[in-house]
């Protein structure tokens, strides 16, 4: 029987499945690592440690835990966060550590300088995005402007999946949807490199070949494989980035369906007939050519659950630590007895793009407990999504369907209080195991052996959130959104 392999790199983990040709999964396999902070709005990863190491380590456990032979593997696509920023040397080593996606703001003063210098009108027609820290142009002007000497020996600028597709082929390639939040780099009219809005920030010859996620971007190389354990000549895909792959993994296909994937940050992806033009959402081209996609997210979220735990329970076992939590966090009310928090820990995404933001926890007396705090902070996560599901509709595209993923769908706490504020029904389906899902079903949509219809029947819905409003949240909502905006000037003269 045919196989089919996919891997994600995530922020803390990676995870990787191998799938028949029923779409049933016949190993999984993951691996955790870490998030390096620097310092405060710095955020990276170690390429070889961290992305490759993951890569090898789980590729060889799916092949031991299943015993399905390497050669009946028919292909391999793999994802990863992004969009990161990743200088490589000419012979494809890492220069540096890998400067992730937006939850890293270092590079304010160049998004700042570049937008004041090719205008917020032109950006959004030509790239389809505002500049804001998810862009990738703005960090590689940060590299060629503060550490010159790395910048001088770079080859190639490359994100966490075309890495691990040059580890794994040789050929340096990146998808277009990946490609599209290289602004203000990428034009999405031509679906090309350009460096006619800014000729300053690098030459184009080293940035990835073009491709699109369905298409093979090569084959493993006889390294690879002694490394992997994988068949020398099996194909891999172009890959994406882990939420595109997310979203297909639960039958994102048509317009108006819309994934909130629960990670280390909400990313939510709408598909649309058209493209979408607002500054506060980012726009790509689809994996597949003609559709469109509006995405979104905020900078902190499933991270925020790591760092309460890690501050606040530290005597908990590692392994019952979060559901001793969210059962403190259960037998608070709705409303958290008077508590709202901001989410704001690393900056804000979507839709206010504010790298100053801060977290703010609100409301506290002598009679909230550890529970209270938990269930606000959850709650607070839910306040920034429904803040971005309005902006949807503000936008003129509100969402048909809702599809939830990840790992904090398990979180009852938070999944309820995502639909009750919004009033938003959320579908779950039967395999939430999320972006390597998307991927073992991508490289099998890639060697022609499905079309991309068939994730309805390889992963069809298996239950339904239902929303149940009430006035509590209602009232603390307008709260959630009046903090932000009567103390952000305060939190800009912190962050400056």
């Amino acid at each position: 029987m045919s196989h089919y392999l996919g891997i994600d790199i995530g922020t803390y983990a990676s995870k990787g499945v191998l799938v028949d040709g029923e779409g049933r999964i016949v190993a999984a396999a993951d691996r955790p690592h870490k998030m390096i902070v620097p310092q405060p709005g710095w955020a990276e990863h170690r390429p070889e440690e961290d992305w490759w190491d993951d890569f090898v380590h789980i590729s060889r456990a799916l092949l031991a835990d299943s015993g399905v032979a390497a050669d009946s593997i028919r292909a391999v696509a793999c994802s990863a966060i992004g969009p990161c920023m990743l200088p490589v040397d000419a012979n494809g080593a890492p220069l540096m550590n890998a400067i992730l996606y937006g939850v890293d703001a270092r590079a304010a003063t160049e998004i700042e300088e570049l937008t004041d210098r090719i205008g917020e009108a032109v950006l959004l027609d030509r790239c389809g995005n505002a500049l804001t820290s998810q862009s990738v142009g703005p960090k590689i002007l940060w590299l060629q402007r503060n550490r010159p000497e790395l910048f001088d020996r770079t080859h190639k600028v490359l994100t966490s999946t075309s890495y691990l597709v040059h580890r794994l082929t040789g050929e340096y390639v990146i998808d277009h949807y990946t490609a599209a939040n290289s602004s203000p780099l990428y034009l999405v009219d031509s679906l090309s490199w350009s460096s006619e809005l800014a000729d300053d920030i690098v030459d184009l010859d080293k940035l990835p070949r073009l491709a699109w996620s369905t298409e093979i971007a090569g084959t493993i190389t006889d390294a690879a494989a002694e490394a992997t354990g994988l068949a020398p000549g099996t194909p891999v895909t172009a890959g994406t980035i882990d939420a595109a792959a997310e979203a297909l993994s639960v039958g994102v296909l048509d317009s108006g369906d819309m994934m909130v994937m629960y990670g280390s940050t909400i990313f939510i992806i709408e598909l649309t007939n058209t493209r979408v033009r607002d500054p506060r959402l980012w726009y790509a081209p689809w994996l597949f050519e003609g559709q469109h996609a509006s995405m979104s997210g905020l900078a902190t979220s499933g991270t925020l659950t790591h760092w309460f735990r890690e501050q606040f329970a530290r005597e908990l076992d590692d392994s019952d630590a979060f559901i001793e939590l969210a059962a403190e966090a259960e037998g608070s009310p709705p409303g958290a007895n008077g508590l709202v928090f901001l989410p704001y820990f690393s900056g804000e995404r979507t839709p206010i793009h504010d790298p100053f933001a801060k977290g703010v926890l609100f409301g506290l007396n002598l009679t909230h407990d550890r529970g209270d705090v938990y269930r606000a902070l959850l709650e607070g996560i839910a306040y920034g999504t429904n803040h971005v599901f309005e902006t949807y509709a503000e936008a003129g595209y509100p969402p048909k369907r809702m599809l939830a993923v990840g790992g904090g769908t398990k979180n009852a706490v938070w999944l309820q209080a995502t639909s009750d504020i919004s009033g938003i029904n959320q579908l779950i389906c039967g395999e939430t195991v999320g972006a390597s899902y998307g991927d073992a079903f991508l490289a099998a949509v890639a060697v022609g052996d499905v079309d991309r219809d068939a994730i309805r029947q390889w992963n069809p819905v298996a239950r339904e959130v239902r929303a149940e409003p009430n006035e509590v949240y209602r009232r603390q909502y307008s709260v959630f959104r009046q903090l932000y905006d009567r103390n952000a000037d305060l939190m800009s003269q912190l962050g400056q």
